[in-house]
């Protein structure tokens, strides 16, 4: 119940170790904004950037690292943030919001959320659950249409990107990076002046389009956060240079989910940036990075990381055989013992086989596919394509950390542990963080539960 994790005794703080920032050349910047538009944002530029002080940002790699033993709970650490001022009252609008991961990240903190979405079965979901959710595409939509938000997050889709996808956006990257010089040097933020090969490529632009009309309206986002692929970093790139020049710090880099408590290896691209807050960084790990035919380390300062057989209420052993990166070979699938974090969870996760040790076979249920992913156990997945849902959804946990760090929330650890196995359907809303580090609801969720 939430009024006996309230009650527990809190983990002690630790001081916060040197920001992880790491490779990546720095892209050329974007051509100065010019017309209407370039003066308007060059004075509220000025206007939110303190005299004297210099803005700046952070190439950050999460790299791997040591974790934390379980003997040792004392030494747990907080979620390490940036300790960024606290943004007052957060209000998040998501852009490609899915089936909920950050939404999900969000309650947890007690942010409330209003999420976008177009596909009806993801819709289906969000609304089975109770998340305040307007459908629709987003391009149809603009900030002047969500006058109460404050924060911008955003999950683009990425099949033109990834491996398995058509591969159009890999080969439009140079495209795409040109048009963000060219939206943040123009008086007019439009995001798809001419069609990719495929529509979805140009959807990636949709949240530049977002911040700058936001500060084209004087009255910018305090934060934003997006997330996708890893082959999508060239394009965080250069979101990171045009948001710089607008008086943002930001940071961008590759994270490694297993490093935040999910129990799977997933490869993440993310951006997180503040509005008059140069020092941003990514948030550091709280657990150690998982190496094939390695156990974790004991002695070690971060926790463990997370095993299938951790997360997965199963009796017996069991063994996954996974068609991720297989290439549609089927000697190249891989292969994870529930005593390891699972492979990558795709929407194609139905397909993967679960390998009894008495020699029969089984499946994931749609449920534990979740769960791997960090939805509670009893998420109400609905409508059609769950796999797919489920495949395309940013963890929740992975939100939590990311949220954390940007928004200048200190959240615990362990207390995190306690409500990412809890009940869903019991779940009242309000977080368990304060911006203080205290574990109190920060704020009311959002009461508006409607798919319109």
């Amino acid at each position: 119940m939430l009024q006996d994790w309230l009650a527990s005794p809190s983990v002690p703080r630790r001081s916060r170790p040197a920001g992880q920032q790491g490779g990546g050349r720095p892209l050329a910047g974007a051509a100065p904004a010019t017309g209407a538009m370039g003066s308007a944002l060059k004075r509220l530029s000025d206007r939110f950037r303190p005299a004297g002080r210099q803005v700046t940002g952070a190439v950050a790699t999460v790299e791997p690292s040591s974790g934390l033993s379980e003997a040792s709970p004392a030494t747990i650490p907080r979620m390490k943030t940036a300790r960024l001022r606290p943004v007052e009252a957060p209000n998040i609008v998501d852009l490609f919001a899915g089936p909920g991961g950050l939404d999900v990240g969000a309650a947890w903190l007690g942010i409330p959320t209003l999420g976008i979405e177009l596909d009806e079965n993801a819709c289906a979901t969000r609304l089975s659950a109770g998340l305040a959710t307007k459908r629709g595409d987003v391009r149809a939509f603009s900030p002047v249409d969500f006058p109460n938000a404050n924060v911008l997050t955003g999950g683009p889709p990425c099949q033109t990107f990834t491996v398995a996808g058509s591969g159009s956006g890999r080969r439009a990257l140079g495209e795409v990076i040109k048009l963000i010089s060219q939206m943040a040097s123009s008086s007019e933020a439009t995001s798809n002046p001419y069609a990719f090969e495929d529509d979805r490529t140009g959807l990636v632009l949709e949240p530049m389009r977002w911040a700058l009309e936001a500060l084209r309206a004087d009255k910018p986002y305090e934060a934003i956060v997006l997330e996708q692929v890893p082959a999508v970093l060239p394009i965080w790139e250069a979101f990171h240079t045009a948001l710089e020049k607008f008086g943002y710090g930001v940071a961008h880099g590759i994270v490694r989910t297993e490093e935040y408590g999910v129990p799977q290896t997933r490869r993440r691209a993310v951006l997180i940036a503040r509005l008059n807050e140069p020092n941003v960084s990514l948030p550091a790990p709280t657990h150690q990075a998982y190496r094939k035919g390695k156990q974790p380390d004991p002695s070690a300062t971060r926790r463990p990381w997370i095993s299938m057989a951790d997360a997965l209420n199963r009796e017996t052993p069991y063994t996954i055989v996974s068609n991720y990166g297989s290439g549609g070979d089927p000697r190249q699938r891989g292969r994870r013992t529930s005593s390891e974090p699972s492979a990558t969870i795709t929407g194609k996760v139905t397909r993967n086989r679960l390998e009894l040790p008495e020699g029969g076979w089984t499946r994931l249920t749609f449920q534990e596919a979740g769960q791997l992913q960090t939805f509670p156990g009893d998420y109400p997945w609905s409508g059609k394509d769950i796999g797919q849902q489920i495949g395309n959804a940013i963890p929740p946990r992975l939100a939590v950390h990311i949220l954390a760090s940007v928004l200048g929330i200190d959240a615990d650890s362990i207390a995190l542990d306690r409500l990412a196995t809890a009940s869903w359907r019991s779940f009242k809303g309000g977080g368990l963080f304060r911006t203080d580090g205290s574990t109190k609801r920060t704020c009311a969720p959002s009461t508006d539960f409607s798919v319109r």
